[in-house]
């Protein structure tokens, strides 16, 4: 049977798969659990080759595994921290991530990372087994995950790559990128590709270096000389990155992200953005005059919750503002999104915690 077949499959298993839910004690989002299903009784139908049925079993096993880990920690904003498992305790690179891992934990954030040695240890060790969620890959020559996560069974390990990287990015709230090889730089990149192109919400991204070095300084530079003049980027992508050796710069540019700033919804082609203070008449329409050439038409308003977000009680008690955004300009948000943390109705910044020396 081929994939095409499907929607006569769903209705012959339909009932069936209904009824094993409800046998299970299913009883939330049965829709897309039966979904998940009746995909995988396509797959069975459909002659698929038996190494690709493995890999979708394997990943939709890992992604529970995680899911699962994540869960209990759902409330709390997590940064994750990307570096090289090749970094030694005594370089600058791994004091300066251990630094920039403790300074957010005590701030209530939780660390993510990839749980392995070097960078990601360090991460681990600076923000403490409390505060620590690891998310490894299996590989032939790779140590076990870092003692700092696996005494506290925080880790989940994972087969594929691509269902590791969904982990590193998806539940975090900002993101640390410390100098590193292959692995570092396809981190950084898939995220910069998922904010350039609106496929992942907008949030703050550092890149850390060790005090005076140019590891970053030397991509930023690439950028300059060699993507924005071919037109494969725009001159501004980078502007959402902070290029920086100093960890109280890197702390106050992920937790200052969200001074003001809490979230986004898409009604329709609409673009909510929920605040946590109420702006001014005057502060709303100096936004609309700034940034008129992202919009489509129109002005950005304040507004009640619109019905749909009533209808799934999303977050009704905050202020909010309402335009038609630009889709093709959505990688330009995180401008709009600093404007608005910078507005005088915004909650005062939060001064960054007590710098830790990086020797």
């Amino acid at each position: 049977m081929s994939p095409s077949s499907t929607s006569s499959l769903d209705g012959d298993v339909t009932d069936a798969v209904r009824t094993l839910l409800s046998d299970a004690g299913v009883e939330e989002d049965v829709d897309l659990v039966a979904r998940i299903l009746i995909t995988g009784v396509g797959l069975g139908v459909d002659d698929t080759d038996r190494l690709d049925l493995k890999i979708a079993s394997a990943a939709l096993s890992e992604m529970r595994s995680a899911f699962a880990l994540f869960a209990p920690y759902r409330s709390s904003p997590k940064v994750t921290i990307f570096g090289s498992a090749r970094t030694q305790p005594h370089d600058p690179l791994y004091l300066a991530a251990a630094d920039i891992a403790r300074a957010l934990a005590e701030r209530g954030w939780m660390v993510v990372t990839g749980a392995g040695p070097g960078i990601m240890q360090a991460a681990a060790e600076g923000a403490g087994p409390d505060r620590s969620l690891g998310v490894s890959i299996r590989l032939p020559f790779e140590e076990k995950p870092n003692a700092v996560i696996a005494e506290a069974d925080r880790v989940v390990a994972m087969k594929y790559f691509f269902t590791r990287k969904l982990m590193l990015v998806k539940e975090s709230r900002g993101f640390v990128a410390v100098p590193g090889g292959f692995g570092t730089l396809d981190e950084l990149f898939e995220l910069l590709t998922l904010q350039q192109t609106g496929k992942a919400e907008p949030t703050p991204i550092v890149l850390l270096d060790a005090p005076g070095g140019t590891f970053w300084r030397g991509l930023e530079r690439f950028a300059q000389e060699q993507l924005i003049p071919s037109g494969v980027i725009s001159p501004d992508d980078l502007d959402r990155v902070l290029i920086t050796d100093s960890v109280a710069e890197a702390e106050s540019e992920i937790t200052g992200f969200w001074r003001n700033y809490d979230s986004l919804r898409w009604i329709g082609s609409r673009l909510v953005l929920r605040l946590c203070a109420e702006p001014t008449d005057a502060e709303v329409a100096e936004l609309s005059r700034r940034f008129s050439h992202l919009l489509t038409g129109g002005r950005i308003e304040r507004t009640a919750p619109l019905r749909r977000e009533r209808q799934d009680e999303d977050r009704l008690d905050m202020p909010r503002l309402l335009m038609d955004f630009d889709r093709h300009r959505v990688g330009e948000l995180h401008h709009l999104i600093r404007a608005v943390n910078a507005l005088a109705s915004a909650p005062p910044a939060t001064p960054p915690s007590e710098p830790h020396a990086v020797s």
